[in-house]
């Protein structure tokens, strides 16, 4: 993978750059502290995943995401910042990043957040082989294709806002519904096996990653409709993706006025959050 860094302080940029071709797989191909220079080299070279601080003089972190997303849809984001405010973050995500390290950086962090943004990478590639090759099969053009890019970045903006889209079951579920928009069928319908090359076994461990990261979306969303519980779009999710009644039930478990929370169903997420497309 090719990488660009992007951040005002010096040391930082060494430190990543150091830690990132530790990989022979991976390059840095740029680095500038000069957020406006990075700009301009990001659009003329061939860059797969930029790391960007969030606070730079002259412009932010989440103005040179916009801008270049503009253009080259395609790259991939991740944000370094030592600001913890959620509605700072919030902005971060809808302009378009994978996920965020912070500051002061930890190493085993930014090995692992890389690690899950090109294993996204490598699965989107693999998703969009397999739909060429199906639509060559069948004689047709490719605008499939096209429809499953964008089906994956809606569900995506779903599993961030629930605060979900860093867990390992995450990209899992991104599979699974791509595969579910491919075949035109709901999750009960899809046989796993067949259209994703895995044994039973394999299945069963991935439904298991699938379930832990859905369990902490419903966590996740249970607290959000405590804090507003007359916003709509949170009330959509409720219904959608989990049931009124089982984020209720994890609400009130939350707020210790009950032992046991909410339930989760697999089925009923996966066939929501394609729904919510």
């Amino acid at each position: 993978m090719k990488f660009y860094l992007v951040d005002d302080e010096q040391s930082i940029l060494y430190v990543l750059q150091n830690i990132i071709e530790q990989n022979f797989d991976d390059e840095v191909v740029g680095m500038s502290s000069n957020p406006k220079k990075a700009i301009n080299e990001i659009q003329l070279r061939d860059v797969d995943i930029v790391l960007v601080d969030l606070l730079m003089p002259e412009i932010s972190g989440i103005d040179l995401i916009e801008t270049i997303k503009s253009t080259k849809p395609q790259i991939r984001f991740i944000m370094i910042s030592k600001v913890q405010d959620s509605d700072m973050r919030a902005k971060a995500y809808q302009a378009g990043i994978e996920f965020f390290i912070n500051k002061p950086l930890n190493i085993i962090e930014i090995k692992s957040v890389i690690a899950k943004v090109e294993q996204n990478i490598k699965m989107s590639a693999q998703l969009s082989s397999i739909s060429a090759m199906v639509n060559q099969f069948n004689g047709q053009p490719d605008p499939v294709n096209n429809q499953l890019h964008s089906s994956t970045d809606r569900a995506t903006i779903v599993l961030k806002s629930l605060g979900m889209f860093s867990e390992r079951g995450a990209s899992d579920i991104l599979q699974v519904i791509k595969m579910m928009k491919l075949h035109h069928q709901n999750y009960r319908s899809l046989d796993l096996t067949e259209v994703l090359g895995i044994n039973n076994h394999e299945k069963k461990i991935m439904e298991q990653r699938m379930r832990r990261a859905i369990k902490v979306g419903l966590v996740n969303l249970s607290n959000q409709l405590i804090d507003n519980p007359y916003d709509e779009q949170l009330s959509t999710h409720a219904n959608n993706l989990f049931g009124y009644e089982n984020v209720h039930a994890q609400m009130l478990h939350q707020q210790g006025k009950q032992l046991t929370g909410g339930r989760i169903a697999i089925q009923k997420f996966m066939d929501g959050l394609l729904d919510e497309e």
